[in-house]
């Protein structure tokens, strides 16, 4: 019998420690310190602490001679094998050590089990409780760190409220570039800041066969994403995740023959999906940097001129496996969002099975808070992941799915309370929905509410003979819309229907003649986006 003892090594509160912020940099920084303390930091506190080399760190611990191995590390997740537990207890409080020093605000949770190595297949069974049970208990039972605040002579940091321990421009290494505005920060944001340059050399350094650094950096503000001085604009925060891939990477492992082969197996299984994920946003940044070079974007929802110049408008914040969240210019967030899921799909994970993920976008203004921002590019994520767990009885497979909102002002309300308060109407007594989101990417089903029809939508009311440079016309169609019925509408402009829908659908009859099909609208998303972006441009 050969007793080791697993660990595995999760992160708490992680959204709001990234997202707590309205300035990109810290955003930026902070994003960057979760992926050193959940990979770096592991990989040289085993290099450091317990001379296990990197190159040797993945050695199969039963036959190495080694007193730990790294089984994959990834999405704020950590998997290892120890010798003893002894050994796993002593690597984790010299990793918390650093994280408290050099991390503070990161909060990591952690569980350890001992099995046994020679049972077949038995880590299986050891990890996946560990992981629905001791780790998610103590992830709701951790008690929240209440930090001395100071005393009433102290300043306090501007993002995290915190004591302040100095000025930004203190601890800010952007190479030639000044900071802005120098405003107290604690040492968590300190620690955020300082992150920043190495965040930004890492980037670099994956994107260095698409993006030229000579050419373009990857932007730490938002003021960098093709803002203008004087003109309006406006950021896109897109947070993408995959289907199914929890379940997925379970089964991955449980068909393992042994011990031996499920390591292998996660190992193999977790690298293919960030992998996918990092080629997806390569794809992303060389389509955008082609177009930028062309002089102009040109996508389904039209054409513009793109305000770039020294900076990318485009930033990962986060890639690791399939949990993306980055941030562009205002007008790119939809398409890039679907070029992205586009693109996702086009990869291969270990398990040979076709992937799929879905996104939701949220567009504010560029100094928008941030943090909320991002909730609800959470939430409508969530949105286009029930939209497409309700057709899974048809469906079994799944798809891509992108839900959006467009905010010209501010955000009051969950999405939810949002789209009831601006998006529902009462026709006949019951409830129509103004909002065809979420959409599905494929167009391989009978199904009209996808991102080609609502593109070829905008496309028609921008280019159509009887709808082009007619913006009067369209804003009386959003109106009418708003009521209901619009068969009056039609005869008082004299138009035999309104734009067709792909005819894959096959319910172009119903709404070019009514406009809704099942109480559901199929033009207002059209007429919001049009008019959102003709904004843009004014």
């Amino acid at each position: 019998m050969t007793k080791f003892t697993v660990t595995v090594i999760d992160t708490s509160g992680i959204q709001n420690y990234v997202f707590n912020s309205n300035r990109l940099r810290e955003n930026i920084g902070a994003s960057h310190l979760v992926s050193e303390v959940t990979l770096d930091w592991v990989k040289e506190t085993l290099d450091k602490e317990f001379d296990i080399p990197k190159c040797r760190q993945k050695e199969a611990i039963e036959i190495s001679g080694l007193n730990a191995e790294l089984v994959y590390a990834g999405g704020g997740n950590t998997l290892l094998i120890f010798k003893s537990r002894k050994i796993a207890v002593e690597f984790i409080q010299i990793l918390s050590k650093r994280v408290l020093k050099d991390a503070p605000g990161i909060n990591l949770v952690v569980a350890h089990a001992d099995f046994d190595w020679d049972q077949d297949n038995n880590l299986y069974q050891v990890v996946k409780d560990l992981m629905q049970g001791e780790v998610e208990r103590r992830k709701y039972e951790r008690i929240t760190s209440v930090p001395l605040l100071g005393l009433g002579v102290t300043a306090v940091c501007n993002s995290t409220q915190l004591p302040a321990v100095g000025r930004s421009d203190e601890f800010v290494n952007y190479g030639d570039e000044k900071e802005a505005d120098s405003y107290l920060i604690s040492r968590e944001t300190k620690q955020k800041l300082e992150a920043v340059s190495r965040a930004n050399r890492k980037l670099q350094d994956i994107f260095a066969e698409e993006v030229d650094e000579n050419i373009f950096q990857f932007p730490y503000r938002t003021d960098h994403l093709g803002r203008s001085e004087g003109e309006s604009s406006y950021a896109a925060i897109v947070h993408a995740d995959g289907n199914r891939m929890g379940k997925r990477f379970q089964k991955y492992g449980e068909d393992a023959k042994n011990n031996r082969d499920y390591v292998n197996r996660m190992r193999k299984f977790s690298e293919s999906v960030d992998l996918a994920g990092r080629n997806a946003l390569k794809a992303v940044a060389k389509t955008l940097i082609k177009s930028i070079k062309e002089g102009k974007v040109i996508g389904k929802q039209g054409e513009f001129k793109l305000k770039a110049k020294y900076y990318l408008p485009f930033r990962p914040l986060v890639y690791g496996g399939d949990d993306i969240t980055f941030i562009c210019e205002g007008r790119l967030g939809l398409e890039l969002a679907a070029l992205f899921l586009n693109k996702f799909e086009e990869q291969t994970v270990a398990d040979g099975k076709k992937i799929t993920a879905c996104a939701g976008i949220c567009v504010v203004k560029t100094h928008y808070p941030f943090v909320r921002a991002y909730q609800i590019s959470e939430e409508l994520c969530k949105e286009a992941k029930k939209f497409v767990k309700e057709k899974k009885q048809f469906e079994p497979n799944g798809f891509s799915a992108i839900d959006w909102h467009l905010a010209a002002s501010g955000l009051i309300g969950s999405i939810s309370e949002i789209r009831k308060r601006e998006y529902q109407i009462t026709v006949d007594k019951k409830n129509w929905n103004l909002a065809m989101r979420p959409v599905r990417l494929d167009n391989n089903s009978s199904d009209w509410r996808t991102w080609e029809g609502f593109t070829q939508v905008v496309k028609e009311f921008q280019e159509g003979k009887d709808w082009k440079d007619r913006h009067n016309k369209i804003m009386a169609l959003r109106e009418v819309l708003r009521k209901g019925y619009i068969e009056e509408f039609l005869l008082a402009y004299k138009l035999p229907h309104l734009p067709l829908f792909p005819e894959s659908s096959g319910q172009n009859e119903q709404l070019k003649n009514q406009g809704w099909k099942d109480g559901v609208c199929g033009y207002f998303d059209a007429i919001e986006a049009l008019e959102f972006y003709i904004g843009l441009e004014d």
